[in-house]
């Protein structure tokens, strides 16, 4: 874990210190212009491998557009595919498909209670559990939001977001005892 985030930090560097035109380097650079590389960092101090390794995967997705029932990154993820497709590589969980089965199939937990790689959901559809995303600590979560939008960090305390709320949800341990937020 600690040497995936050594090389995304060396990536970085290296993308500051000669310009390239390679698509991965505009994604570091991306990370990096937006202090994402840093609150990985920070994060990875924080919390638990799984988690860390959760949300480290989760951010090389960004930019990834949203589609209606996509489940991957080549055709697009809807927020509930996006989900279910970073626990399934990472954590190797497959979750349900739909958000408002990953709210049902996930232990409440109170929002001041968040770690990075749980769950948070809102009402944006008129159902309780229309939109789902990752944690990703400092009240900010990923997510795919709608169609003509990607991937992103959005912060939770906007207005928009802070009205919606509507739960938070964490993942069961896996079967050998490690809790994905430790």
């Amino acid at each position: 874990m600690l040497k995936r985030i050594l090389l995304i930090l060396c990536c970085v560097a290296s993308a500051h210190a000669a310009p390239s035109n390679n698509a991965a380097d505009d994604i570091e650079r991306y990370l990096a212009e937006r202090g994402i590389v840093a609150q990985m960092d920070h994060m990875r101090q924080s919390v638990g491998d799984t988690a860390s390794d959760l949300v480290v995967n989760a951010m090389t997705f960004l930019g990834v557009p949203y589609r209606r029932g996509g489940t991957n990154a080549s055709t697009g993820f809807d927020c509930s595919g996006f989900v279910r497709s970073m626990f399934e590589q990472t954590v190797g969980k497959v979750l349900p498909r739909r958000a408002s089965e990953q709210a049902a199939a996930t232990e409440k937990i109170d929002k001041q209670d968040l770690k990075p790689g749980d769950l948070v959901f809102f009402n944006t559809m008129r159902q309780t559990f229309s939109h789902v995303g990752i944690y990703v600590g400092d009240n900010k979560f990923i997510h795919s939001p709608k169609p003509g939008q990607q991937v992103r960090v959005d912060d939770m305390r906007q207005a928009y977001w802070d009205r919606r709320f509507t739960g938070a949800r964490r993942v069961a341990p896996a079967a050998n005892g490690d809790s994905l937020s430790n």
